[in-house]
Order: structure tokens, then C-alpha cells, then sequence
């Protein structure tokens, strides 16, 4: 009977301790189970608790994903994979050039890394890395909440060059203070567009059109999306720094960029025609922090906090000489066809790299050396 006893006391602990593991925050008590229905996946972004955000322009929706990966890790493990995107592909039984790596993110909480997989049959898939394999995250029988976005761009919208840019409804995404905070393209007249999302999703949703001076193209755009931004404090206040194609770097005061507003950008940096800005992530080195930018044809760039702080100036003029850069001073570090860029924690960033062999690899670096 005592025996009996004991058993019953472990299976009432071991059940209250798997009630308490599964139990909903307040973040996810309102999440539905099952198939999100995901059609495609264009960014990842980590919020609070191991949320996973995805953006999915195809659908275009924002959709949380409770990983439930939340077991917290000071520091990541080293990280060195060779012939990445083969690794994938043999994982998911294709071939390489069937599948396209989309993204990549930092559980910050767990230093897990995350990546976004588009098949070209139509499947979207997100991995997790463990060792030198995958863990599939199942989009089918998961945890989740939706976000529809109002008013994106259309699904059969082309560019001046007859190129669908339905794929640019969400263009960059990044978890900032309470909101989720989206630049893509919307149907308005006025494209260029920057959402902030507040998290817990409700019907909320406030969305400004974007106007900025490009000065490799001498006139002032309103239809490119942000390619890449992060949110920065300057004198106490938060801004978006923006970047975007051929490759303008710009300012935006974040308190003016409410609901139904159109802003113009202060433009502080032309980085150089014929380039695109892919990631841009910031950290602390020595007391000093630095903002780095990874790009499509040029190396990955470093810009001092100071120096961002310090210039006044907005470009006004045409940067007319192809590659030319002007205004803000900027770094080139000796790092080339870095396709995705995230922190991997405290001291090391994390660098998806194509070598000149051809060699997709993963690896960590010191942020020490950067």
C-alpha cells in the first residue's frame, strides 16, 4: 500500500510539473493549435518566450509560433558547418538547387538557430540546427497566431520590368518593444511601407507610407521597400534606420511613423549603387556599439554609434558615380557574400557565408575580430 502510495505522489508531480510546462502564457493564451497553413516564408524574427515570428508574403500574414524552445543558454557552442545548403537539401530529400534558404534567426533565449526553407515545390519549411543536422519545426501541428496585413501589395502587381513584387509584402521584420515591426510593400499609391504590429495580436495595426532621397538615383522614391533595418536609439529617442536598394541609408523618428502618415526619411548615407542590404545587427564592443550591415555585393560594412549620432547632415545631392559612396563614414570588414547575419550571443555573431569555392558554410565568429 505505501509503495502504491509513492507511485501515486510521483505520477501527481510529474503531471502537475507537465501542466505547468504546458501551461499558456499570457502571450500565447489566445494561439489556436494546429495547421497554420503557411504558404510561403519570407523572414523569421524571435520576440519574447521563444516566439518564432514568420512573415509570409504569399499569404502576406504574420504568424507566431510557439516553439516552446525556452530553456535559457548563456553561450552558444562553436558553430562551423560546411556545404550548408547541401546538408539541407539532403535532409529534406531534394536537391540543391530545388530549395532556397530564405532566413535565418537567433532564439536569443536558447541560442537555437532557425531557418526558413522555400521548396520550389511549394513547401515552406523551418529548421532548426542540432549538431551538424535538422530538427523540422512542424507548421502543421503547432501552436500559432495569425496576423493578416491590411492593404499589401497585389498579388499579381509587377515592377517597372514586368518582375512579380508580391514577394516584398514583407521585406524585413524584426520584434521591437511590445510590437512587431514590418517594412514591405503595401497597394497604395505610395508602396514603401513600415508596419508596427502590436504582440499579443488583436485588430490593431498601424502602417505609415515611406518617402525618402535617393541619392544614387537623384529623386525622391516612394515605392522601394526597406530592405533592411534595425531600430537604434539616438538622444534618448528610437529611430528606424533604414536601409534600401542601391543603397541609401535613412532615418526615421519612430514616434512620427503612426497610422495613416506619410514621412519623408532623413538621408544619411549612400552606401553605393548595384547593392542591396540583406541584414543589419548591432552590438557592444569594448563600450562602443557598432551597427553592421551585410550585403548583396558588397562586404559586410561597420558603422560607430557616434558617427551616426554626430551627423547632422541629410543628402540632398545626386551620388551620380555607379558604386560612389557619400555622407556617413563606414568600415569595410573582410567579410564578402555573407548571405545571412544574426548575434548568436553576447560575444559571437553568426555568418552563412558562400567562400569563392562555392562552399555555402555556417560559422560563428568572435565578435572581438569584427
Amino acid at each position: 500500500m505505501k509503495k502504491l502510495v509513492t507511485i501515486t505522489l510521483i505520477c501527481a508531480i510529474a503531471l502537475f510539473t507537465l501542466s505547468l510546462t504546458d501551461k499558456k502564457s499570457g502571450l500565447t493564451k489566445n494561439f489556436s493549435f494546429g495547421d497554420a497553413q503557411i504558404a510561403s516564408i519570407n523572414q523569421l524574427a524571435f520576440g519574447p518566450e521563444g516566439i518564432l515570428f514568420i512573415g509570409d508574403s504569399k499569404n502576406a500574414a504574420i504568424y507566431a509560433i510557439d516553439t516552446k524552445d525556452r530553456v535559457e543558454k548563456e553561450k552558444s557552442e562553436d558553430i562551423n558547418v560546411d556545404d550548408f545548403d547541401i546538408k539541407i537539401a539532403e535532409a529534406l530529400g531534394h536537391m540543391v538547387e530545388n530549395i532556397a534558404i530564405t532566413d535565418m534567426a537567433v532564439n536569443p533565449i536558447s541560442k537555437s538557430v532557425y531557418f526558413s526553407v522555400n521548396v520550389t515545390d511549394g513547401t515552406p519549411v523551418v529548421l532548426k540546427l542540432v549538431g551538424d543536422g535538422f530538427e523540422n519545426i512542424s507548421l502543421k501541428s503547432t501552436s500559432f497566431s495569425k496576423m493578416p496585413l491590411e492593404n499589401p501589395v497585389g498579388l499579381d502587381e509587377k515592377d517597372r520590368r514586368g518582375r512579380s513584387i508580391r514577394n516584398w509584402a514583407i521585406a524585413d521584420m524584426k520584434y521591437h518593444k511590445g510590437n512587431v515591426m514590418v517594412s514591405g510593400l503595401s497597394n497604395k499609391e505610395f508602396k514603401s511601407t513600415f508596419r508596427s504590429i502590436p504582440f499579443p495580436f488583436n485588430e490593431e495595426q498601424d502602417y505609415a507610407s515611406l518617402e525618402i532621397w535617393h541619392a544614387a538615383h537623384g529623386r525622391f522614391e516612394t515605392y522601394a521597400p526597406i530592405k533592411a533595418f534595425d531600430i537604434i536609439s539616438i538622444e534618448n529617442k528610437d529611430y528606424l534606420m533604414a536601409g534600401y536598394t542601391c543603397t541609401p541609408l535613412v532615418l526615421f523618428p519612430l514616434k512620427d511613423l503612426k497610422n495613416g502618415t506619410h514621412l519623408t526619411g532623413r538621408t544619411i548615407a549612400e552606401l553605393g549603387a548595384g547593392n542591396s542590404p540583406i541584414d543589419m545587427i548591432q552590438y557592444e564592443k569594448n563600450g562602443e556599439l557598432l551597427v553592421y550591415i551585410s550585403n548583396s555585393n558588397r562586404p559586410v560594412m561597420r558603422l560607430k554609434y557616434d558617427d551616426i549620432i554626430n551627423f547632422k547632415d541629410s543628402i540632398t545631392h545626386e551620388v551620380s558615380e555607379f558604386g560612389a559612396s557619400d555622407g556617413l563614414d563606414y568600415d569595410n570588414l573582410p567579410f564578402v557574400n555573407v548571405l545571412q547575419m544574426d548575434n548568436l550571443d553576447q560575444d559571437n555573431a553568426l555568418l552563412l557565408r558562400r567562400t569563392s569555392s562555392g562552399n555555402l558554410v555556417l560559422t560563428s565568429r568572435s565578435k572581438k575580430w569584427m
